[in-house]
């Protein structure tokens, strides 16, 4: 029995046998790791050096340089020609605000002179004319606005140097048609006061009522209850 352990072990038959590395395997993955990295540094010092000995990458250097001067000039004729840009717009902006500026002035000066003329139309009327009466009415205009507004002015003076303060009331009655009837109206709210010592200017707008036509306009200056001037401007 003994003899045939023995030979089955010297045998074919015998039992199998494995060889195995007492080398543990996380050493094993490092020593790999560093042959991976050690051939690729190998193999990318052969890659420059190739470059380098044929002389492909002295000229990709220097069309890079050619290429980055070029980009640096095209930058700054941008920046040149936005500046322009900029200076011009600015430039165009300020001739517009004075243009706009000079056409108010223009405007208001056109107005100041519409007034001046009316002022002077007025005051051309303050000369004594030779009038013995406390208050006189001098000037009475009117204008139609529009279909539904008047315009009137009245100028009231004192002939009279040394006049006493006058303390009365300016009556305005407008005297017209209405959808063909006779139509009249007089201020709302009845006359108005009316002080001054040696001139007075007063003026308003009336607001019409629809289909009226104005044909004439009263203004009466009243001390009291008499009468001292009356005057009638006919459209």
């Amino acid at each position: 029995m003994k003899f045939r352990l023995f030979r089955r072990r010297l045998t074919i038959s015998s039992p199998r046998m494995s060889v195995r590395s007492s080398l543990p395997w996380p050493l094993r993955w490092i020593a790999g790791a560093l042959m991976l990295g050690f051939s690729g540094a190998i193999a990318l010092w052969a890659f420059e050096f190739g470059k380098g000995i044929t002389g492909t990458d002295t000229g990709s250097k220097e069309e890079l340089v050619l290429l980055r001067q070029e980009l640096a000039s095209l930058r700054a004729d941008r920046d040149k020609a936005q500046s322009i840009a900029n200076t011009s717009g600015s430039l165009l902006t300020a001739e517009k605000a004075a243009q706009e500026k000079m056409m108010s002035q223009i405007r208001q000066l056109e107005s100041d002179n519409r007034s001046l003329r009316d002022d002077l139309g007025f005051f051309e009327k303050l000369l004594p004319a030779g009038s013995a009466e406390v208050a006189t009415i001098r000037s009475l205009q009117a204008e139609r606005l529009s279909d539904t507004q008047l315009k009137w002015q009245v100028l009231v003076i004192q002939a009279e140097k040394a006049a006493p303060n006058f303390n009365g009331k300016l009556d305005l009655t407008v005297h017209g048609t209405q959808a063909g009837k006779p139509w009249s109206m007089t201020l709302p709210g009845g006359p108005q006061t009316l002080q001054f010592k040696q001139y007075r200017r007063v003026e308003g707008v009336l607001d019409l009522p629809p289909q009226a036509v104005v044909q004439s306009v009263t203004a009466k200056v009243i001390e009291g209850t008499a009468v001292r001037s009356a005057q009638t401007f006919k459209l």
